[in-house]
């Protein structure tokens, strides 16, 4: 009986010891192998098969080339959009051969042509392509490649962040050769061209108040104009190249970069009256407090020239007249703002009539629209285009009929509002004809006269379909492409899942993407990370098809669900919408973000909205870092890379057109660097130590902060790298972190394989 007892009490504490057992986490480990595995699903991009890879329109035919992706690989036809026909463009396996012959491979096939840059002749019996740097030209009835030259390296052109060498323009002559004008001592000469005689037409030029040598001629060469430039005092960025390629010591870098708060050159307009030898006074002190100030631009007629300014702020754009003779100046068109104006995402400006009127796009109703101005009266005659929806672009003004072809999106209520269509419209806003009615992302593109174009709709789930259309009408003239997704679909590809929920106003509608593991069981648990990038200048949701998105796309094969969102803050809405980013990056939409994924979970309760990560890039990484210091009860693991942390640290044209100007305590509250210390969740910092998009002092700065925070993190400096998201290296390690803080797994021991 005693024994008894004993035995069934060992089996409780047995039993106890199981269930205790069961209770602890059971970390599995994740191989390279199932890294490998994640990548292997780049090769959906190759199952995709009957779509288009390239196009173009022959020269002033109605005659269309294109390449077609087939099983065989890639075949090329002519469209003739008259005749409405198809035929082959041009035989396969005699080009094949007669490459061959040229460049001795053998690898060459005729369904793998190695060319590039092809074009037509208009008689369509003669071609131009590129291999290996060299262009050659062949005639269809012989097949014989002919070596026409060599293709030229493009030269450096510099840093996009160097400012304009004033004086680094070439003597400019004038329309009817009788004149050369120069700049020398800083001042404005010109030259007679048949007597080389000099005259001397300013005299108030010094160093560092320049004249400009960019000078624009009047078209009857009676008068010139250029800017005299108080030229500013550069800044530069410097960093270390730690282990450069080509030497054992390191190099230091030095690029000219401009922050904002940096002092600008100011340019102020001059106008010269060349038969008499004189300069016309001007009166410019208002366009001094400057962002930007164009170059002139003369009217046809020479009766005066026209410049475009930006007010430092980007709260006033202007283009302004200056009367040739009187030296007048006159507001035409006086953009203003009391956020910013977008002059960086959605300026469009077409002088007609010889500058009578103009047609110029503005927010000033709360929607991105077009104007036409009578600019003698300086005067709106009539809106364009109207209502809750963007004109995106224009791709051609018919002045002859007084049309417009444009392209817009959000004016179909019934689907997504960032879907691009194409428009038809009358300069009097009347005889609104839509193109391109299907309920997709379009892209287009026209034959010479615009009476044919090239169309290509999907959406992220819906394969591409490629037509050819009528100009006029929108009408089908012939069907050139349906995609085969059937490979891709046996493979087990699942599509992205384009989903729609409120925001922060309970009205507006946020707009994202959730992609799923192509292993995916609604069964089980998934962690949820976001690819963030919050703009503002644009919006970043992939709207067409896609079957492989990359990094993300392989991320998400590792067990996650990856989303990807455009909140408030970001552009192609309304002015309101866009309007969340002004002087408040930190705000990055995360308020509608987290509102939208937890719809999403409602909807989808395998998402787990208590494993939150986040990551990105640039102002991405800003992004990424700010989730975790402003919405710590939602994000819980974040990794920033490239990140532009504090604004003051960053490119003066991105950030002043967003944050404004000037440097107000805004810069500071929306800083990473100053915010450091409220960090919660698991961070890690990824940059590359060359970065010359964004200053790799950024990231330092933002980890000294953590560090005097007694923060912990983890910092990854790529040596010889610059601008990134991580490349090779950087994606193994933001795997590696995910999967630790999310999934709570172990990563592979990547120094034994």
């Amino acid at each position: 009986m005693t024994f008894g007892i004993k035995y069934f009490g060992y089996l409780y504490r047995l039993l106890l010891l199981f269930i205790t057992l069961l209770s602890i986490p059971v970390f599995a480990q994740f191989t390279a192998e199932d890294y490998k595995q994640a990548d292997s699903i780049s090769k959906f991009n190759d199952m995709v098969y009957n779509t288009i890879l390239g196009s173009g329109w022959i020269d002033t035919t109605h005659v269309l080339w294109y390449a077609l992706k087939t099983k065989q690989g890639t075949e090329y036809f002519l469209a003739d959009s008259k005749e409405k026909n198809i035929r082959k463009a041009f035989d396969h396996e005699m080009l094949s051969d007669a490459i061959k012959k040229v460049n001795g491979s053998n690898r060459v096939s005729p369904y793998t042509l190695p060319i590039r840059d092809l074009s037509f002749k208009a008689g369509l019996d003669t071609i131009t392509f590129t291999i290996n740097n060299i262009n050659y030209e062949v005639d269809l009835s012989s097949y014989e490649l002919k070596e026409t030259s060599r293709v030229r390296q493009r030269g450096n052109r510099g840093h996009w962040g160097q400012t304009t060498d004033e004086l680094s323009q070439s003597p400019v002559m004038s329309p009817d050769s009788l004149w050369t004008a120069f700049i020398k001592d800083y001042n404005v000469y010109i030259r007679n061209r048949q007597d080389n005689t000099e005259y001397q037409l300013s005299f108030d030029g010094a160093q560092g108040d320049t004249y400009s040598s960019f000078i624009s001629w009047s078209p009857d060469s009676r008068y010139l104009a250029t800017n005299k430039v108080r030229l500013h005092e550069k800044q530069f960025i410097r960093f270390i190249e730690s282990a450069p390629s080509d030497q054992l010591q390191p190099k230091l870098h030095e690029i000219e970069y401009l922050k904002p708060g940096d002092a600008l050159p100011i340019k102020r307009p001059s106008l010269f009256n060349v038969e008499e030898k004189l300069q016309i006074p001007l009166e410019t002190k208002p366009f001094e407090h400057q962002y930007s100030l164009s170059n002139p631009a003369w009217w046809d007629d020479s009766r005066g020239f026209t410049f475009e300014f930006n007010e430092r702020g980007h709260q006033t754009y202007q283009v302004v007249e200056v009367d040739a003779q009187t030296g007048n100046v006159r507001i035409l068109i006086d953009e203003t703002s009391p956020t910013f104006i977008d002059y960086s995402g959605k300026r469009y400006r077409h002088n007609m009539k010889n500058g009578e009127e103009i047609i110029w796009a503005s927010e000033r109703d709360g929607w991105n629209h077009l104007y036409l101005y009578d600019a003698k009266r300086g005067r709106v005659k009539n809106q364009i285009t109207k209502g809750e929806w963007v004109v995106r672009g224009v791709e051609h003004v018919d002045e002859e009929n007084r049309q417009i072809l444009f392209r817009a999106s959000g004016r179909n209520k019934s689907e997504d509002p960032y879907n691009i269509h194409y428009y038809r419209i009358g300069f009097n806003g009347r005889g609104l004809t839509e193109l391109t009615p299907e309920e997709m992302n379009h892209h287009a593109s026209f034959s010479h006269n615009h009476k044919f174009f090239l169309n290509t709709f999907s959406t992220p789930e819906y394969p591409p379909i490629s037509v050819i259309r009528d100009g006029e009408n929108g009408n089908i003239v012939l069907k050139l492409a349906q995609a085969d997704i059937s490979d891709l679909e046996n493979e087990g590809w699942i599509a992205p899942e384009v989903f729609v929920a409120k925001g922060r106003d309970g009205k507006t509608d946020i707009w994202g993407n959730i992609y799923r593991p192509s292993n995916f069981d609604p069964e089980k648990d998934y962690p949820i990370i976001e690819y963030i990038y919050a703009g503002p200048h644009s919006s970043f949701v992939q709207k067409s098809f896609a079957p492989y998105m990359g990094a993300f796309s392989s991320l998400a094969e590792l067990g996650f669900i990856v989303v990807q969102i455009d909140g408030m803050g970001t552009s192609n809405r309304s002015k309101t919408f866009h309007d969340v980013c002004w002087k408040n990056l930190k705000d990055a939409g995360f308020p509608d973000r987290i509102l939208w994924i937890k719809a999403a979970a409602v909807e989808y309760p395998y998402m787990d909205t208590t494993r939150v990560g986040i990551y990105g890039a640039s102002a991405g990484g800003q992004s990424a870092m700010g989730a975790l210091l402003f919405h710590p009860e939602f994000y819980i693991a974040g990794v920033a890379s490239s990140g532009c942390h504090d604004n003051r640290m960053d490119k003066i044209w991105w950030n002043e057109q967003w944050m404004g100007y000037p440097i107000g305590p805004h810069y500071q509250e929306s800083s990473n660097v100053v915010n450091a210390h409220k960090l919660q969740g698991n961070l890690m910092l990824i940059n590359g130590e060359i970065d010359d998009n964004v200053d790799p002092a950024s990231t330092m700065q933002v980890a000294k902060a953590l560090i005097e925070a007694n923060k912990e993190f983890e910092l990854v400096i790529l040596p010889s790298v610059g601008h990134t998201l991580g490349g090779v290296y950087g994606e193994r390690k933001r795997r590696d972190f995910f999967i630790r803080h999310l999934l709570k797994q172990k990563t592979p021991n990547w120094n034994s394989q």
